[in-house]
């Protein structure tokens, strides 16, 4: 469609919107919106908003492509359309929510509208973290899960992520079988709603729930002084407005934390984020009230979770910095958790090399691989995205065990009672490290350095890219497009030797053209291999208008032992990493 073709195509489904069954409030927002008759009215109703194979997640406002009430009411009679055509013989579904501004409102609309369908709903009356729903789907034998949030999104968005009964997010073929039931949902007058006689239906969950939660939480420590001693260390925690002030802070102390300082300003859950630009634990800025807290009493760990509290990103003491703390990025923090656990498991001889295995996405370090290699274990590779993490695990289930895993953007998950990444358990198992690396004598910069030395030292870098509205996701296409059909042959000096296109699932070596499958599920991502071991990959988002460049280099053991400093190596590589950047001509 032209630009005229759009707007009339929006005005005219934007009337609909002007009468009932929508609210007052609706009707009135969309009228004003029609009055202007801007670019607004076109991006409210041009198109649906796409529930894609993990979801719903978008603006929140009035039209169809927006979250609002009636966009969820919809998606859930679809979801709810596919329960009921599934070999459950009683459906039921969970539902949790986190602090966003209508979050609880969402959850109950989905509520309403399964129990409207005739399936039973297990629903968290308050917040709860994404990985505990993840964890209800197992414990209640539900058929799926739904959780309300947008993760770490800015405080306009919300979100809607479903989970099938082996508490991972939705793949093939649900999430196919799901997209096509929600699309067949045209209308509100589709949408089955829950009468009087249908409340019975949701049943509130309480603390034992919570209990049962945060106990599976506590059986994952590995340090048997600190479950009877406890620990004194002080450490700062912030759950940036989120999920984490219910679920972060009372793990930490029934972990044995007794010195935990919470950042006041930022404990209460509030959906506007009013401390933070945004609540995303991968930024610097994020952090910067705990790190101050940090400084007045001296902790050895700083922390911070996103607002489902599914995400985790630490600062720990470093007097070469001006605020006297270093920020971790997720790779470096996932290889200190994945060597911590696995160490763990194998001195108190938890290890099976025949059945264990550790997991990874595609765009997080080899390290981690490294590291469940030298203890014996195979590691899997999956696509970005937890939910392939998750569904690896229920692949091996009963032949292989997962240990421990993670992925670059700060999410880790350690043993298979939750299938999603888990910031609660996650910020235990962080916080007993640094409590053994201090009764040790060293610290998690000494815990890291000494990975490196021994599997060699990584460096990693990751520019996002916003492209809004439609004219970006077509830059976005463009330019992925120009990767496949024209790919550089060289970056920076460093000739090309491996090109994987994730789309088609092929790995075509150079310079001999010859190319072989994958084997994993299409997605759209292209990766480049050097001679010299470099990784540069380009992924769109599949949440947000994005793309995604991330950068990985590598020294070996021997070529660091040779630099006269490690922070020297480590600039390095930094320099290596901003040589790529250029070639492609990727800023910051």
């Amino acid at each position: 469609m032209d630009a005229m073709e759009l707007k009339a195509h929006a005005q005219k489904r934007a009337a609909l919107w002007t009468k009932e069954p929508f609210d007052v409030a609706t009707r009135d927002e969309v009228e004003r919106l029609i009055a202007e008759d801007g670019d607004a009215l076109v991006e409210h109703f041009y198109t649906d908003l796409e529930f894609g194979t993990g979801g719903l997640r978008g603006l929140m406002g009035p039209g169809t492509n927006r979250m609002n009430r009636y966009t969820v009411a919809q998606t859930t009679q679809g979801l709810a359309q596919y329960v009921l055509a599934s070999d459950a013989l009683t459906p039921s579904v969970a539902i949790a929510h986190d602090s966003r501004n209508r979050s609880p409102e969402f959850a109950r609309v989905a509520a309403e509208v399964l129990a409207g369908n005739g399936i039973d709903v297990f629903l968290y009356p308050e917040l709860r973290p994404t990985p505990q729903l993840s964890f209800t789907v197992r414990n209640k034998g539900c058929t799926a899960g739904i959780v309300i949030t947008a993760s770490h999104n800015p405080k306009e968005y919300n979100g809607y992520k479903v989970y099938w009964s082996d508490g991972g997010q939705i793949v093939p073929p649900h999430d196919a079988g799901i997209i096509e039931e929600v699309r067949g949902v045209q209308s509100m007058e589709s949408v089955r709603w829950a009468g009087d006689e249908d409340q019975h239906r949701i049943h509130m969950l309480d603390v034992a729930d919570d209990a049962a939660y945060l106990q599976t939480v506590k059986d994952l420590s590995l340090d048997q002084a600190l479950r009877e001693r406890g620990s004194d260390m002080p450490l700062v925690f912030t759950p940036l407005h989120g999920t984490g002030s219910a679920s972060v802070i009372p793990a930490l102390r029934n972990a044995g934390f007794r010195n935990v300082h919470i950042v006041e300003s930022q404990r209460e859950p509030n959906g506007n984020f009013p401390t933070v630009h945004s609540p995303n634990p991968e930024e610097g800025a994020a952090l910067a009230e705990a790190i101050a807290l940090a400084k007045q009493v001296g902790a050895q760990l700083v922390m911070g979770t996103d607002p489902d509290a599914d995400r985790v990103g630490i600062a720990v003491p470093d007097n070469r910095e001006a605020s006297g703390y270093k920020l971790l990025n997720g790779n470096e923090t996932g290889a200190l958790l994945v060597h911590y656990v696995l160490r763990g498991r194998q001195q108190a001889g938890q290890l099976n090399t025949a059945t264990d295995f550790v997991a990874k996405t595609i765009v997080t370090s080899n390290l981690m691989s490294d590291l469940g290699r030298s203890f014996g274990l195979q590691v899997h590779e999956t696509l970005t995205g937890f939910k392939w993490i998750a569904d690896a695990i229920r692949r091996e289930e009963g032949q292989g065990r997962f240990v421990v895993g993670g992925e670059e953007s700060y999410g880790y998950m350690i043993g298979d009672a939750v299938r999603d990444k888990d910031a609660v358990a996650a910020s235990c198992l962080l916080a007993e490290m640094a409590h053994v690396a201090q009764a040790s004598g060293t610290d998690l910069l000494g815990e890291l350095e000494a990975i490196h030395r021994e599997h060699g030292l990584y460096r990693e870098a990751l520019i996002s890219q916003t492209r809004h509205g439609r004219s970006g996701k077509e830059e976005i296409a463009t330019q992925m497009e120009s990767f496949r059909t024209a790919p550089p042959m060289e970056l920076a000096g460093e000739g090309i030797v491996e090109l994987c296109d994730y789309r088609t699932s092929q790995r075509t070596t150079y310079p001999a053209g010859t190319s072989e499958a994958i084997g994993l599920p299409a997605s759209n991502v292209i990766q480049f291999v050097t001679a010299e071991g470099s990784i540069v990959t380009a992924r769109p988002s599949g949440t947000e208008p994005k793309i995604k460049f991330y950068f990985s280099v590598r020294m070996s053991p021997e070529e660091l032992a040779n630099h006269s400093s490690y922070t020297e190596a480590q600039q390095e590589l930094d320099l290596r990493i901003d040589r790529l950047k250029e070639a492609l001509g990727i800023k910051a």
